[in-house]
């Protein structure tokens, strides 16, 4: 027999877990850390399910859940600075032979594994929606907007929530939603001013592009690698504060620090920001592979135009991938 106690957490999962994909896009568009959405996310369950025996009902249960997501990123962006890319913080370098520059304190922008988001429903415009809400050039342009204009912003243009129940989310007036939309707007308009448009994963020859990238690692080959990139090509690699322009300045590093001998690197297909990835191993001193980070592609039809190549092996998880693997692992 289902005892009474069970039964209001049963219907609060019910009603809303079906949210979790869409408000863990949400809080990630906000802060731009798949971590630190994912505490929001549960913050915000945690808040609701508190409060659950008090709802009215006078919202839809997603609307009062995007009220407790929203009003927690803000409170949470309020105690910390933006998150940025290694190309927000200066000129690119020209030496690329130079040791990496190390940015101490400096909040990086992490990627998101789309399998975290993806409609469970796989609709293709509900996917085509959060794959080009997701993109990194999108997130890194609004980490320029104040906490309230990123919220605005996103409940009307990304989300399409009328301006009226926008006020009422953030307990504020029509027009004043109205005007920082406006001024949101116009804020992205000036730092956005060459976000590049990547192609989807799913169209034509986009795997192939992947999978060349990754065999191009395995094998040491910088002569694929500049095979693949186009002319323009940018390489960034948070944590370092260096970053490079052009394909010839691109190839040179990465032949030069990064691709090492054959089989020193180990990589996997994947897909974050509704992008081509790939997640990293490193081969430490001829042993174990030991996760290295995760690879952003941003493509065009039959090139790569940016690689931003997040080192950190705390993200590898999330991707769905050991933190090592063996030497015997299969690539």
């Amino acid at each position: 027999m289902t005892s009474t106690s069970a039964l209001p957490d049963a219907e609060f999962t019910r009603r809303t877990q079906p949210y979790r994909r869409e408000l863990l896009a949400h809080c990630y568009r906000m802060l731009g850390s798949i971590h630190d959405a994912e505490d929001l996310v549960q913050e915000t369950y945690l808040r609701a399910w508190r409060s659950f025996d008090t709802f009215e009902g006078r919202s839809s249960v997603r609307t009062w859940l995007y009220r407790i997501a929203t009003n927690a990123c803000l409170t949470a962006l309020g105690h910390h600075g933006r998150r940025v890319l290694p190309s927000g913080l200066g000129a690119p370098g020209a030496d690329p032979s130079a040791p990496p520059v190390a940015a101490a304190e400096v909040r990086w922008l992490e990627p998101l594994p789309d399998a975290l988001v993806t409609p469970e429903s796989a609709d293709p415009a509900g996917v085509a929606v959060a794959r080009d809400s997701l993109r990194l050039a999108l997130i890194a342009c609004l980490q320029y907007l104040n906490g309230r204009q990123r919220a605005v912003l996103l409940l009307r243009e990304v989300l399409g929530m009328p301006a009226a129940e926008v006020a009422d989310l953030l307990d504020t007036s029509t027009a004043a939603v109205k005007s920082t939309l406006q001024r949101a707007r116009a804020r992205l308009a000036e730092v956005a001013t060459a976000a590049e448009q990547a192609v989807p994963p799913s169209d034509p020859g986009q795997r192939a592009l992947l999978d060349e990238y990754v065999a191009a690692f395995h094998r040491a080959d910088p002569a694929a690698l500049e095979r693949l990139l186009h002319r323009d090509a940018v390489l960034e690699m948070p944590p370092s504060g260096t970053w490079f322009a052009g394909k010839r300045t691109c190839v040179d590093y990465l032949a030069q620090q990064v691709l090492g001998a054959p089989g020193e690197w180990l990589l996997f297909p994947a897909a974050a920001n509704g992008q081509l990835a790939a997640v990293a191993y490193h081969r430490e001193n001829g042993c174990d592979y030991r996760a290295f980070g995760v690879a952003v592609l941003t493509t065009t039809k039959d090139s790569i135009i940016r690689i931003t190549a997040f080192g950190d092996p705390g993200l590898v998880p999330a991707f769905g991938f050991a933190p090592a693997l063996g030497t015997t692992a299969t690539r």
